[in-house]
């Protein structure tokens, strides 16, 4: 996978990103930056994910004092037989107030925090979720339930807490650590309050969930979510190699980075910018937008270019579907060299029709191919219109191509003729 020019980690995180803790910023985080391994993986998390907007308004308003989880949790996590529980326990807590207060202070706080937590799982209908997620809602509730929490939390309210209730919630904090049950329900509540997290962000922005399989890609009234007015597009392939083109600021790269971002939001289980959409199961999915030449290995930017395409292309030769996208490509070699390399280029692609291939180009001259007369590639364009010889970008995608030459209307409306003394 190669999608860091979508941005995923640093401006797509935002739209999902409501957690009350690191470690599930950290675990949404890896939920989005991880591939999943099938088409049936990405369909569970799809069903995980309804289940919990399913029951959304459960969570409204899901918080807690992240101070108070994370002593609570450093608590748990350092807690040792040992050091709590020793022989003597009974004697030192009667004799030193101070270690009393202390070993008070910590029970109270793991118990309302614990208790607190356990309101939002317990309260959970497990009926929309699929069966495998029902078994993790089932663990965090007996987990959470073998502690005892709302007789604890009574016996703190109505200040009828004794010593021996300390000792013996610090034992079953003993016996559970000794199975390793703390971890174990430390790593799927993250995980839970990660998948919460997603549901609220896709709930807000109102994105919906696509279809996954088949290997025609459409998607309606799709848009770039980081855009404050975006402009909705409809895509439906009709070919494995798609030709995009359009002038310069007509808005490629932003279309195309919107379009990655649905696909690839849809293949790792999550709801995408768009009214609806069929999207394939990818294993493999390459987006090369921003690109630089890479300094450290010495390349320039047409021989990244090349490397980029040769990796794609490998792995399209194993068979298994693939996504691309090339923006602008071969734009760092002379023009006649990229001419017929994007010739080339396109002609071979058609040789892997379980993948699909999006490629931007200035190299108008392509359209002019019989593989792009006949439909085999398919042609599309961002629509721009001239309004006293200035340019109006509408940002629609349309089928065919457009001849109109930016560069030359803008050199000459800025009246650069007369500044370099040509006229």
């Amino acid at each position: 996978m190669e999608i860091k020019d979508l941005s995923i980690s640093r401006d797509i995180v935002t739209f999902f990103d409501h957690t009350q803790n690191d470690d599930a910023r950290d675990c949404l985080k890896r939920m989005m930056l991880t591939p999943l391994a099938s088409q049936q993986e990405v369909i569970e998390r799809q069903n995980i994910l309804k289940g919990f907007l399913a029951n959304i308004e459960l969570f409204a308003n899901y918080s807690y004092s992240r101070i108070d989880f994370r002593e609570a949790d450093f608590f748990i996590e350092k807690f040792t037989e040992k050091e709590y529980l020793p022989k003597n326990i009974r004697l030192r807590l009667r004799l030193f107030k101070a270690v009393y207060h202390q070993y008070r202070s910590k029970f109270v706080q793991v118990v309302l925090m614990y208790n607190r937590l356990h309101h939002y799982i317990k309260n959970v209908p497990t009926t929309a979720f699929p069966v495998g997620y029902k078994k993790e809602l089932a663990l965090m509730d007996d987990y959470l339930s073998s502690y005892r929490l709302n007789y604890y939390e009574s016996l703190i309210r109505e200040n009828k807490l004794k010593l021996k209730h300390i000792i013996a919630f610090f034992r079953l904090i003993a016996e559970r650590k000794s199975r390793k049950l703390d971890t174990s329900f430390k790593t799927t509540y993250t995980r839970f309050e990660a998948y919460i997290s997603i549901a609220q962000g896709i709930h807000f922005y109102k994105f919906q969930f696509p279809e996954i399989g088949g290997n025609k890609l459409s998607i309606n009234d799709f848009y770039h979510p980081v855009l404050k007015h975006p402009v909705k597009n409809t895509l439906h392939s009709n070919s494995n190699v798609i030709l995009l083109t359009g002038p310069n600021m007509s808005g490629k790269s932003t279309l195309l980075k919107a379009i990655g971002i649905c696909v690839y939001l849809a293949n790792i289980g999550f709801a995408i910018p768009a009214s609806a959409a069929n999207i394939p199961f990818y294993s493999n999915i390459d987006i090369f937008i921003n690109l630089n030449d890479d300094l450290q290995s010495g390349y320039s930017h047409f021989m990244t270019e090349i490397m980029n395409l040769k990796k794609v292309v490998r792995e399209a030769g194993t068979g298994q579907p693939g996504f691309a996208i090339f923006d602008e490509l071969f734009r760092g070699t002379n023009i006649d060299d990229a001419l017929e390399i994007s010739r080339s280029t396109l002609k071979g692609m058609l040789n892997f029709p379980e993948s699909l291939f999006f490629v931007s180009s200035h190299l108008h001259q392509l359209i002019a191919m019989d593989e792009v007369k006949s439909g085999a590639v398919s042609c599309l364009y961002l629509d721009c219109n001239l309004q006293n010889d200035t340019p109006a970008f509408t940002y629609q995608l349309k089928e065919g191509s457009s001849d109109i030459k930016i560069g030359r209307i803008l050199f000459e409306k800025e009246n650069m003729s007369e500044f370099l003394k040509l006229k």
